[in-house]
């Protein structure tokens, strides 16, 4: 017997900030921390680059320190890259339409991949170009020769607030999670996003401080054009991982496995027997579809299993609140295969 499963979409009255993780122990984020918080992260951020961004690139003017130029574009590229996550997520909240039926929390995976894109070619690519060109005629910082390092440490102490503030909103999602495994395993962007660029910066302020402070010391430009080109190779590397992440959850990720573990707990109730095979995959960050076969009796009416259906959706959406869209498709049980009928059997002879 194969009837049509059930689908609802309960819970969209919910909080569209509403976002449960779980972290490496199993624990359940709570909406506190979902979507809300990145947004808290995301503007501590923005107001702090942009400050820097226009400090720096001054200092730029008045040393002509290429480590310094690099800094105020690597600044100006997180600026727009935090412009581009709030408009990513301002318009995947906009509603289901007939031409995209499940919505558009994809969007938010898009514009953290144009954010991968924009800090490898205007933050890296910019960066080891102009490295290139100081490398080939170096030059001694002889004007306002302590403003590059004065401008560098302020930006250091606002970099390191608007990390510890991503750091902040990150611990109340993450659960034991350790930051590395959160920026890995996290389906929402936003977070690592700031993650990875402040930590990023606070990386870049070191390099470029050790690049002037040499160029001071000694006089040659080289050091300058060097810790230009760390920076660089710096912003490269971030950009390749933050493509790597947003491209995996752009092709389509699975509910967690202790989310899978759950799901496959919560369906059995009165009026179903068992799971014969289960899928899932977000949506958004904060929306899973989820789709099984279930077993049901065979001496079941339809009504019986209407209702059975409605039950397990609700089990579902008690133990995943994220469990958004279920499509539940009821079947008879059925006997596992003898060991010459499954497809991974050993050939005879």
């Amino acid at each position: 017997m194969t009837t049509p499963g059930a689908t609802t979409r309960e819970g969209d009255e919910a909080s569209e900030d509403h976002e449960t993780r779980e972290g490496a122990g199993g624990h359940e984020g709570s909406a506190s921390g979902g979507h809300a918080g990145s947004r808290t992260a995301i503007f501590a951020a923005l107001a702090a680059n942009v400050g820097i961004a226009v400090t720096k690139f001054v200092a730029y003017l008045l040393t002509s320190s290429s480590a310094m130029l690099a800094e105020s574009i690597h600044s100006l590229a997180d600026s727009g890259n935090q412009v581009l996550l709030l408009v990513g997520g301002a318009r995947s909240r906009r509603a289901a339409t007939p031409e995209h039926p499940f919505g558009f929390g994809h969007e938010r995976y898009v514009y953290g991949f144009v954010v991968a894109v924009v800090l490898f070619t205007l933050g890296g690519l910019f960066a080891l170009y102009e490295a290139y060109e100081k490398f080939q005629e170096p030059e001694p910082i002889t004007a306002w020769r302590w403003v590059p390092v004065v401008v560098l440490l302020v930006a250091g102490v606002m970099e390191g607030l608007s990390l510890r503030t991503a750091v902040r909103e990150a611990g109340e999602v993450r659960g034991e999670q350790s930051l590395p495994r959160f920026v890995r395993t996290a389906r929402a962007p936003e977070l690592p996003v700031v993650l990875l660029e402040d930590s990023a910066a606070l990386l870049g302020i070191l390099f470029a401080l050790t690049g002037v402070g040499l160029t001071l010391l000694t006089g040659d430009g080289r050091w300058d054009a060097a810790g230009t080109a760390a920076i660089g190779l710096l912003l490269t590397a971030v950009a390749v991982v933050l493509a790597v992440e947003m491209k995996s959850l752009l092709v389509g990720e699975g509910a967690r496995p202790a989310q899978v573990r759950a799901i496959e707990e919560a369906l059995p109730g009165d009026g179903v027997t068992g799971v014969i095979h289960l899928r899932t995959l977000h949506l958004g960050p904060e929306e899973l579809l989820v789709g099984a076969k279930i077993a049901v009796p065979d001496a079941i009416t339809a009504a019986e299993v209407a209702h059975a259906i409605d039950a397990a959706e609700r089990r579902v959406r008690a133990a995943v609140p994220i469990a958004r869209v279920i499509y539940l498709e009821p079947d008879l049980p059925r006997e596992p295969p003898a060991d010459g009928d499954r497809p991974d059997a050993p050939a005879a002879g």
